[in-house]
């Protein structure tokens, strides 16, 4: 199991070993897309079918750039275009569409949390602990540690940063 596999199945269960890997791989559909995603993104033949047989219930695009602890909740369904850089430790709610039309799609930091039906349009810049609130529609840039929410989103404020992120996987800082 890698490295970026293995985190996503800590952000999901908290445990990481080949048992948990089985039932969560068996039970969340959310799980099985991004075991293949992640597969596909290494190359061989195993990515190559994991892709090919993949659910088509989530989309995410191949040449998205998606660090360690991905979260998608209740197993999608979620829409993300392929540039998009997404960082560590994020959350993903069901219905979360992540586009653009110009193939400049938004640039998301570490620990942030998307609620449920969010659009995020174009190449926005979301800030690490950043959490956007359900049914938002993010057009401008949110800061670092903001709590977004409306449509336009807004920022709301700046309290309590990161506080829907569970299971973090320990990112090794390079030196």
């Amino acid at each position: 199991m890698n490295e970026f596999i293995a985190s996503d199945l800590f952000r999901l269960s908290g445990k990481v070993s080949g048992r948990e890997f089985i039932k969560q791989y068996l039970k969340s559909s959310g799980f099985r897309y991004l075991v293949a995603f992640r597969k596909a993104q290494g190359g061989g033949l195993l990515g190559r079918l994991l892709w090919l047989f993949r659910s088509r219930r989530n989309y995410i695009g191949i040449g998205a750039q998606i660090g360690y602890g991905l979260y998608i909740g209740h197993d999608g369904p979620v829409v993300i275009n392929g540039t998009v850089t997404i960082g560590n430790n994020c959350n993903l709610s069901q219905f979360t569409t992540i586009g653009s039309n110009h193939d400049h799609a938004a640039k998301i930091g570490d620990n942030v949390y998307i609620g449920p039906n969010v659009c995020i349009v174009e190449d926005v810049v979301i800030g690490s602990n950043a959490t956007i609130g359900a049914g938002s529609v993010v057009t401008k840039d949110i800061p670092e540690n903001a709590t977004a929410a409306g449509n336009y989103a807004k920022v709301l404020n700046c309290r309590n940063p990161g506080r829907y992120i569970k299971n973090p996987w320990p990112v090794k800082v390079k030196e």
